[in-house]
């Protein structure tokens, strides 16, 4: 059961194992969602029926087909992020402000030379930029009176002979880690009963970008066929400080350790996306696209310190900090799972419209492949299948026209937890941890000028461990901290229709 609990711990902890590749990579390149233009984004992106704007293009690129005139589209948005957090019944607060261009595009509406409304009218071709995740976030926890800590992870370790260069070594070389006449490895905190203060400070930054180049086809104004080709960007970065201390002077020794993690990630990948919309009334409009998977090229850089303050019998106190002999990097390959959507939208009274898309994604099927020493990563794809499961990715939206020129929007989105409800033996805290999106928004159209702004709301609760579980009995769980994370989005999207 530890060794089940360790690797439930892997799937929730970043950067702990940051140095290894596994189902934690997986889900956190292949768990997006789209985040391009204001009206879109006003309306829970369900364009995958609507098309005629650029996001529909990382939905459903038949939706470039829509198009009757050619657009360029700017998307500036601004975004707040606070993590509230419950640990061992302390509450703490931390958020963090970011300005970043979610969507840029241009298409152009190419006319055939047929004039009489049946077979191919327009040929549109469309470029641009697409934002599907953005990582930025600011954490902290804060605990006091802990029974367990990190170093009980490492001194498990270190007897099941597992050492390594970026946790056993470090600890051992700060005093932290210490060995008995028999060969058995302890620290000072088991021997003095815990009760230690805890704290974890997490940034992370980056996002992933996907540049799209796309081509819609309109047959009879009825028929719309759309295919795309995806390069997807990635850059992540996370920085992690875990603290213990004793505050109360009741463990013999030990002062504190303080040990810091750094991961960062980079990349780049391919995917392609096929797409139809039919609509066999003016009211109507169904829609259906495939994405493939998309097939990642990715460097991690890693990297740990670890300092301690020890004090000894005859009253001296040290303090030590290890490094690392090197920082870690490592070369792989990503797939993550393909993505199939289902749409429908529906015309009322001509003054609005309603939509909705379902989107089908296994993530399961997200398999890492060929590490740059030949690894194979049959184990962590196995434990990939097991821990995470298929969903069904439900967006909903509606916009009413005021006048011709002012509209109002409105959409909700829900993304189920990709974790099982059991795997590896025991219960997963995160089968339940769905994303909640809230949105609204309005447009402005005035000839070949428009403008859109949209609010969104994210919410989601997650529990995680603060460290790795240790691998053998005799040590304890460690105790899960609750993490609430909201997201405020801020959307203006500036238009020029020629």
């Amino acid at each position: 059961m530890k060794k089940y609990l360790s690797i439930l711990a892997i799937a929730i902890l970043v950067p702990f194992f940051g140095g290894a590749q596994d189902l934690a990579d997986a889900l956190r390149y292949s768990n997006f969602q789209v985040q391009g233009t204001a009206r879109s984004g006003g309306m829970g992106n369900a364009f995958g029926a609507l098309g005629g704007d650029f996001t529909s293009v990382s939905i459903n690129p038949a939706g470039l087909g829509v198009y009757r005139s050619g657009e360029l589209a700017l998307t500036p948005t601004f975004g707040q992020t606070s993590v509230e957090t419950s640990y061992l019944g302390t509450s703490m607060s931390d958020e963090k402000f970011k300005f970043s261009f979610n969507n840029i595009s241009y298409v152009t509406a190419i006319p055939t030379s047929n004039r009489s409304e049946s077979g191919i009218i327009s040929v549109n071709v469309g470029i641009g930029y697409n934002r599907l995740k953005d990582f930025n976030s600011n954490a902290i926890a804060l605990g006091h009176n802990a029974q367990s800590s990190l170093l009980d992870n490492i001194a498990s370790n270190a007897n099941q002979g597992n050492w390594s260069d970026y946790y056993e070594e470090l600890a051992w070389n700060t005093d932290l880690l210490l060995q008995d006449d028999d060969g058995v490895y302890w620290h000072d905190l088991e021997e003095g009963g815990y009760g230690q203060s805890q704290q974890k400070s997490i940034t992370r930054q980056g996002s992933i970008d996907e540049y799209t180049l796309a081509v819609g086809l309109n047959f009879n104004h009825k028929f719309y066929l759309g295919a795309s080709v995806g390069i997807t960007d990635i850059y992540y970065k996370e920085n992690s400080t875990l603290i213990e201390w004793d505050d109360n002077n009741d463990i013999n020794y030990f002062n504190e350790l303080q040990f810091d993690n750094k991961l960062r990630t980079t990349g780049n990948g391919y995917n392609v996306k096929l797409g139809v919309i039919f609509r066999p009334t003016n009211e109507i409009r169904l829609g259906a696209s495939v994405h493939t998977p998309t097939f990642y090229n990715l460097h991690d850089v890693f990297d740990t310190k670890m300092s301690s303050s020890i004090t000894y019998d005859d009253g001296s106190t040290e303090n030590y900090t290890a490094l690392p002999d090197y920082i870690k990097e490592y070369d792989y390959d990503l797939e993550t799972p393909l993505r199939a959507t289902l749409s429908a939208a529906f015309v009322v009274a001509k003054q609005g419209l309603l939509s909705i898309d379902y989107e089908y994604v296994d993530y399961g099927s997200a398999s890492l492949r060929r590490g740059g020493d030949g690894y194979d990563f049959v184990s962590e794809n196995q434990e990939i299948t097991e821990a995470y499961r298929a969903v069904g990715n439900l967006r909903l939206g509606g916009e009413y026209r005021l006048t011709n020129a002012f509209s109002l929007r409105a959409g909700y989105e829900l993304y189920p937890s990709a974790y099982n409800d059991e795997a590896f033996g025991a219960s997963q805290p995160n089968a339940d941890s769905k994303l909640n999106i809230y949105s609204a928004g309005l447009g402005y159209r005035n000839g070949g000028f428009y403008f859109d702004m949209a609010y969104r709301y994210y919410d989601m609760l997650a529990y995680d461990m603060l460290y790795p579980a240790p691998v053998t009995s005799n040590y304890a769980d460690p105790a899960m901290a609750e993490f609430n994370t909201v997201k405020n989005r801020l959307l203006f999207t500036f238009g020029f229709k020629f």
